[in-house]
């Protein structure tokens, strides 16, 4: 195996892959990177896989000599982004021998490396239907709703996006028990050119699957990598397992087992307030109190006056201090004061996309529902706090 390629694609790529290499392997070889040279197209692919995430990307090099071997993903990556700009050879000997030499003009490494055969396979499933999604609509999907994903591994399912794939578009859902994103995105696929009566005889029914936030993050950063590739993404998904594959790159993953909540049931349909706000200015002011809630409790108390159309948003932190902030608001409906943990407001506006927001909310124990007002299709729910007097 020999072959040239840049320092640059070299590096990026070792850096893509090297999210799926295990801090601490249950195997010594998941701790490398599969590098396997073709001569005939004249490109690289590395992978790499913990067992439950996969990542493949591949880039153009000079093949020299065609080969395989599997290279320790931490040294080579943390050699390879030490040097400089310029060209990198990489050769082995032979089909046999265990060691890679890397020569740059900076000098010249030998790494230890593995057989390619020891290396596991990335999963593959077979017979499956295959959905293609836009690059874009996934991308929109994923931004506005992985940050309401869970973090605790007891409640499995709720720790991934409930993606659900319908005729004319896709729905992401996220929730961890106290907030709830849902986004919807249209999706311009040749699926979805389809009459809705082909489709429909193709899928039975909408298709569903909750996949790992962990695997969607890597998603979300090779597509914008790849600066949203222009042909769909192709989606296979079966028995446990989702593989994602664009422009010779593959992210395989397990897919979350088990029943995602009825979350369309919690979102209210009637609302008895609603307000008009500046997003960036209610960030901002949250954002400068969050510094006192931070102290003790994370709550802020939001005071809604509809005479003076303002809120007033509040902070308690006892034996510290406190703070009040105030912002224009068009509020509709009577006065109302609620608390919401801080970090869940900031969260939610800062990945609603939009100059304005509309919220929407019955009592203060209630739902409370926030919108873009324009833009992508999102609702984000946030879980009051009870306030004690």
């Amino acid at each position: 195996m020999k072959l040239v390629c840049s320092q640059s694609d070299l590096s990026t790529h070792l850096s893509l892959t090297s999210r799926a290499v295990p801090k601490s392997p249950t195997h010594p070889v998941l701790a490398n990177v599969l590098a396997i040279a073709d001569a005939q197209t004249n490109r690289v692919s590395l992978t790499a896989f913990d067992l439950s995430l996969g990542i493949r990307t591949s880039f153009s090099a000079l093949v020299l000599q065609a080969g395989a071997i599997a290279l320790p993903a931490k040294l080579l990556n943390d050699i390879v982004s030490r040097l400089g700009e310029g060209e990198i050879t990489l050769e082995k000997q032979s089909s046999t021998e265990s060691e890679i030499t890397l020569v740059h003009k900076s000098g010249r490494y030998q790494i230890r490396a593995t057989l390619a055969d020891e290396f596991p396979e990335l999963p593959v499933i077979e017979d499956a239907q295959k959905t293609l999604l836009q690059a874009d609509a996934l991308i929109e999907g994923l931004r506005g709703s992985l940050f309401a994903t869970s973090t605790d591994e007891t409640k499995q399912v709720l720790t991934g996006v409930h993606l659900t794939i319908k005729q004319d578009g896709l729905e992401f859902a996220a929730t961890d028990g106290h907030r709830l994103a849902v986004v919807e995105t249209t999706n311009d696929s040749p699926e979805a050119q389809k009459k809705p009566s082909e489709w429909q005889r193709e899928h039975k029914s909408n298709l569903e699957v909750t996949v790992p936030a962990r695997a969607l993050r890597e998603l979300e950063r090779m597509l914008a990598f790849s600066n949203a590739p222009s042909e769909p993404v192709s989606l296979y998904f079966d028995r446990g397992q989702a593989v994602f594959e664009w422009q010779n790159q593959r992210l395989t993953t397990r897919t979350l087992e088990g029943q995602y909540p009825a979350y369309q049931l919690l979102i209210p349909q009637q609302f008895q307030r609603e307000l008009i706000l500046e997003r960036r200015q209610f960030l901002s002011a949250l954002e400068r109190i969050a510094v006192l809630a931070d102290q003790k409790n994370n709550l802020v108390k939001l005071s809604i006056d509809s005479a003076a159309q303002q809120i007033t948003l509040s902070v308690e932190a006892q034996d510290i201090g406190s703070a009040v902030e105030s912002i224009p608001a068009q509020v509709s409906g009577e006065d109302l004061d609620i608390a919401f943990n801080i970090k869940y407001l900031m969260d939610g506006l800062k990945n609603i996309q939009s100059s304005e927001i509309q919220m929407q909310l019955n009592t203060n124990l209630t739902p409370v529902i926030f919108r873009p007002l324009g833009g992508l299709k999102m609702t984000y729910l946030a879980m009051p706090v009870q306030l004690r007097t």
